[in-house]
């Protein structure tokens, strides 16, 4: 990506006629190899600030650890170990909510967790003892009690269900001893447990640990140290224990966590201790050396790229030998169009073209099942939605340009002609109308990305002919003639049968669609034109194929940058609207009014960027290069590592929402990646 920045200097050196120092004197060190996932006690010791900030670790199989940056769960999804049980549901479930650790020296004893209870209170206020957090490689805290050093590094193992956290004495003058005390839940990540009868206060000893099951039909929690400690019964409840993060939101935020007992063992100065909590026992003996390999298999966050490339390829999961992309954590699941729309930035751009053809084969198998048999795929959620073959259309279109017409007309030409044979022959909900445009009844159904609901109708209600769905169309059509076109002589006919049908849609679509200031209706019905000025028309200039001249694409464009471009996306309403909700905060109903009538979204960046250079071509590559490194700044906030699922339409445009989205890492780097080959095509026609 840093071709860009070079490009950018290049430029201003012609123009201003002066030497300019190579990129890297002109670029700070800290800019491209920054410790910014470093918090120091500052920062730490202030909860008003280190609460809102948090890490996540997934292990690629549906699993995660999760929690603030001081140890201290502020939602009701954290948790050291959270797991999928499909014996269960669909949904993840938090098993081992915290570990609360103790040093003792000398009968004194220093707690190092923290929980929050009501009207403020926060206990043990173990975060006045940390000194560092640190997040490039693993989660990693520095504690410091008197004279006594302890750190804490933590990891998910990766493709199994398993947290395992070591602990090193760096410093201690006397002899110390550590308590663990696991705080366990139970329960599904949607729901909150209190003090019950029902619980199974029996554990089973494993070596070096014990095992428990609070419920039936949960799996056993194995609890393990790979140094011989002194279990301690002493079945007890937390209670009272607050999320804020869900009071804000308006869910129950108060729950109790049972503890079993706890660990204690004595530890020397530069000894490590690993804690191992899995759902399948463990030979303690082995647990350093797993540790150790967990720890080198993972990728350094030293730079805004690698934190993008980490946060994107953690939401692939293995599923079944089948390979998924979740649409988020941690609340999301599979959803059908963020996997097609995120799979070209999680894979292609990376240089992972085997995985990219692992996540397309899942989703073609899924969405042929659909086309074929209306079947509704277990896993990937939302298949039936109409635009969602278009959307798979679009990926392999990325393919394509990355490896070639030829190369995608081999693998992929024949789903792209089931595709459009489908939507043609009238088997999809999308209707090909006479015009050549593409028209669908939501009857009252959110079918589009703008999906919030309430009492389960659509807040953003778009039907009929909509935007995106028919620029996505007609995309779709004009690759299948460029695939068809790797062997023109052959398909002839069929190349000639979609010319007509595009020529059609050409003459219709920029006739129905532009408003008379130049920007493009949202979606129009038969005696409706929905003129709200909303990013979707984006797609209807920034996708390869448009049917709009440089000028009518620059009116489109130069609306949507002044209406709707933010430091931190692109608002999905502008804010001149009557139904604009800046603020994406409050309870769920504040919350799903603004998702999608005001709340920026960073994805819609990645087709804005390709827009914004069709029509500025060269001189718009500074200023696409400094809205997408803005989001730099944002891997130390909310979440460690990672971009925000929506930001407030208004200053100062705060994150919210989901830690991880996707599609929003993945068009950030599929947009960075197309900067960067767009100036190096550039410099090669030079």
């Amino acid at each position: 990506m840093f071709e860009t920045l070079r490009y950018i200097c290049n430029e201003i050196k012609c123009l201003i006629g002066t030497h300019i120092p190579c990129i890297n004197q002109i670029i700070p060190d800290n800019l491209i190899y920054m410790s910014y996932l470093k918090f120091d006690k500052t920062l730490l010791t202030n909860l008003e600030q280190s609460l809102d900030i948090e890490y996540l670790r997934t292990n690629k199989s549906g699993a995660y650890s999760s929690t603030s940056v001081t140890g201290c769960n502020t939602r009701k999804y954290h948790g050291l170990l959270v797991i999928p049980i499909p014996e269960l549901d669909d949904d993840n479930h938090v098993l081992l909510s915290s570990l609360d650790e103790t040093v003792i020296q000398h009968g004194a004893e220093f707690n190092l967790g923290i929980h929050k209870y009501e009207g403020d209170t926060f206990a043990p206020r173990g975060h006045k003892y940390i000194r560092e957090f640190n997040c490039e490689t693993i989660s990693t805290n520095t504690y410091r009690v008197g004279g006594v050093i302890l750190t804490r590094e933590s990891l998910v193992v990766l493709h199994e269900p398993r947290v395992i956290i070591r602990y090193t004495l760096v410093d201690a003058h006397s002899e110390t001893t550590l308590r663990l005390r696991p705080q366990l839940a139970f329960r599904n990540v949607n729901e909150l447990t209190q003090r019950n009868n029902q619980v199974n206060y029996n554990y089973e000893v494993v070596e070096n640990g014990i095992g428990s099951c609070l419920y039936p039909g949960y799996p056993t929690l194995y609890m393990q140290l790979s140094k011989e400690n002194q279990w301690h019964s002493h079945p007890d409840w937390n209670i009272g224990v607050e999320y804020p993060r869900e009071q804000v939101r308006g869910y129950g935020y108060k729950e109790d966590l049972f503890m079993p007992g706890y660990f204690e063992f004595s530890i020397k100065k530069g000894e490590s201790v690993v804690f191992s909590g899995g759902i399948t026992p463990i030979k303690p003996n082995g647990l350093k050396a797993l540790f150790t390999r967990e720890m080198k298999l993972r990728t350094t966050r030293d730079s805004f790229f690698n934190c993008l490339k980490i946060s994107a390829t953690s939401n692939i999961i293995e599923r079944d030998g089948k390979d998924y992309i979740i649409a988020g954590y941690p609340w999301f699941k599979v959803r059908a169009r963020d996997q097609f729309i995120a799979v070209p930035g999680s894979t292609l751009v990376i240089g992972d073209e085997p995985e990219y053809h692992k996540i397309m084969a899942s989703g073609i198998e899924a969405l042929r099942n659909y086309m074929q048999n209306h079947e509704v795929d277990k896993t990937i959620h939302e298949i039936n939605y109409p635009d969602i073959p278009l959307w798979a259309v679009w990926a392999v279109q990325q393919y394509a340009l990355r490896a070639g017409f030829e190369k995608a007309a081999a693998k992929y030409g024949g789903f792209v002609e089931e595709v459009i044979n489908y939507i043609i022959d009238g088997n999809s909900d999308l209707e090909v109308r006479e015009n050549g445009l593409v028209y669908v009844d939501a009857a009252g159904q959110a079918i589009t990305w703008m999906n919030a609901t309430e009492f389960n109708h659509p807040i953003t209600y778009r039907t009929g002919y909509i935007v995106e769905f028919n620029a996505l169309w007609y995309n779709a059509i004009k690759l299948l003639i460029d695939l068809y076109n790797v062997d023109a002589k052959k398909n002839a006919d069929k190349i000639e049968a979609l010319d007509l049908l595009a020529e059609k849609y050409e003459a219709n679509f920029k006739r129905l669609f532009t408003t008379p200031t130049g920007y493009l209706y949202d979606y129009i019905t038969e005696d409706f034109k929905c003129a709200d000025v909303r990013p979707n028309q984006l797609f209807a200039i920034g996708l390869r194929y448009t049917p709009f001249t440089k000028p009518e694409r620059k009116a489109v464009l130069d609306m949507v940058t002044r209406e709707l471009l933010t430091p931190k996306g692109i608002r999905s309403l502008t804010p001149t609207a009557g139904l604009y909700r800046p603020n994406y905060w409050g309870n769920v109903s504040q919350r799903n009014a603004a998702y999608h009538n005001g709340a920026c979204w960073p994805w819609l960046l990645g087709i804005y960027a390709e827009a914004y250079l069709s029509v500025f071509t060269n001189s718009g590559v500074a200023f696409i290069t400094r809205r997408l490194w803005a989001y730099e700044e944002e891997m130390g906030r909310h979440c460690i590592g990672t971009v925000s699922e929506v930001y407030d339409g208004n200053p100062p445009f705060r994150g919210h929402g989901a830690q991880s989205l996707s599609i929003n890492q993945a068009e950030i780097l599929r947009a960075l990646d197309f900067l960067d080959r767009y100036v190096a095509q550039t410099r090669k026609k030079q």
